[in-house]
């Protein structure tokens, strides 16, 4: 009962914990912002890796595993992101701490069910550059800022049509809302007021992930193979805009002079069609080792801007390799024999390409998962860390340097069981 209660708890309290600002990056101006990564702490540890049928583990990536489940598992993670920004001439640090999933998942003979609340994109910046015109030896310059970003409720089901093979599929809904600020003006504030424009927009759309899982043998060895794919979408959006001129103070308020009645605009943003494929083998319960490729159709990717003139999306790549190793599953004399230890790595070209220059993405990961309790097959508490770097300081660009330590916990227990006593 205290399980249930916990959970439950948790779900009421994940509304008000992924509307906190969750990003720092200058890259998530871009798009709808930074996809955020769908998948548990698990899966992350080693690479991304999300092909794993596992019986007692929920795997948020590929829904047709929701039917090999054994245990009804509550899960939830959390993550805290160090980042070094760094160009030719300055750098600089944040620090970010976010709730990355809240998810329950049933199963129940052949099926399984699954439902739960993950960040879907994420928007955090503040840019600002100045330049010398020469023309009139004034200094002009422009800021920007944006904070927000999609949060993502969904729903999936599987089922097990042989002891082989899975399929099952989620049902998503999108919302969520970005607000954007950009200042232009000249530094010699006599000569005018600078321009203030803030855009407010609120977004909303479905979106289905469909996947499949076979696990078969190969040799004496477990062999899984793993496919799913998400098709285009859109999301509805509907932008208030409101234009000011003002003044700055030397502590950064905003003196607002004239402001111009907000005006509204609706609109679409395409979301891409994504597919994944990965395959792996092992010895269940006490190693595995996997690859997965994922291709995303990026170029078709919309923006929230139409007026950016630097960037484009080009069609993105994802490789991950990863794996775990577990010493004796079943050791009743040696804790750490029971102990998941997983590592991974992964090698990302995000599509995003700016200045001429593709922005990639490539990390390492280490994690383990801490038996909870006595029980063979029971609760986990789940800690890794990610070592990677985003972008490149070329072509007056950033690059990002991060640290990522995520954890999460897993509450397993039996459901719909007859009881053979009484």
């Amino acid at each position: 009962m205290i399980k249930k209660i916990i959970a439950g708890f948790c779900l009421l309290l994940s509304t008000v914990v992924f509307s906190q600002e969750n990003n720092a990056s200058p890259y998530s101006y871009f798009g709808i912002g930074d996809i955020k990564f769908k998948g548990t702490a698990e899966n992350r540890s080693m690479g991304g890796l999300g092909i794993l049928p596992d019986s007692i583990h929920v795997n948020l990536q590929n829904p047709a595993t929701y039917a090999s489940l054994i245990f009804t598992t509550y899960t939830i993670g959390a993550s805290n992101s160090k980042t070094k920004f760094k160009t030719n001439s300055a750098s600089d640090d944040a620090n970010r701490t976010t709730v990355d999933y809240i998810a329950v998942a049933i199963p129940y003979n052949k099926f399984g069910f699954a439902f739960g609340l993950m960040p879907y994109t994420a928007v955090g910046y503040r840019i600002e550059n100045s330049t010398l015109d020469p023309s009139d030896n004034l200094t002009r310059f422009r800021r920007f800022n944006g904070n927000g970003g999609l949060n993502r409720v969904f729903g999936g089901v599987a089922y097990r049509i042989t002891p082989k093979f899975n399929i099952g599929a989620d049902f998503q809904y999108n919302f969520g809302q970005v607000e954007t600020k950009s200042i232009t003006g000249i530094k010699e504030a006599s000569i005018q007021y600078p321009t203030r424009e803030i855009n407010n927009s609120d977004y909303n759309g479905m979106s289905v992930n469909i996947g499949a899982v076979y696990q078969g043998k190969l040799g004496k060895y477990d062999w899984v193979t793993s496919a799913t794919y998400t098709p285009e979408s859109k999301l509805k959006s509907s932008t208030e805009r409101q234009l000011a001129t003002i003044t700055i103070t030397n502590s950064n308020n905003e003196i607002v002079h004239d402001q111009i009645d907000t005006t509204v605009s609706t609109s679409s943003v395409k979301m891409p069609s994504k597919a994944t494929f990965g395959t792996g083998f092992g010895q269940n319960r006490n190693w595995f080792i996997g690859a997965e490729y994922t291709f995303q159709q990026s170029q078709e990717l919309g923006s929230r801007f139409d007026d950016v003139t630097n960037a484009k999306f080009e069609t993105a790549h994802k490789f991950s390799l990863g794996g775990y190793f577990i010493p004796k599953y079943a050791s009743f004399t040696s804790y750490l024999s029971r102990v998941t230890y997983r590592a991974g790595a992964r090698y990302e070209k995000t599509g995003l390409v700016i200045n001429g220059e593709a922005i990639n993405d490539m990390g390492l990961s280490l994690g383990v998962g801490l038996p909870i309790g006595g029980r063979i097959g029971g609760s986990n508490l789940n800690l890794g860390v990610e070592f990677g770097q985003r972008g490149t300081t070329k072509a007056n660009l950033i690059k990002e340097n991060y640290v990522n330590l995520f954890v999460s916990l897993s509450i397993n227990d039996r459901w719909f069981q007859k009881r053979k006593y009484e």
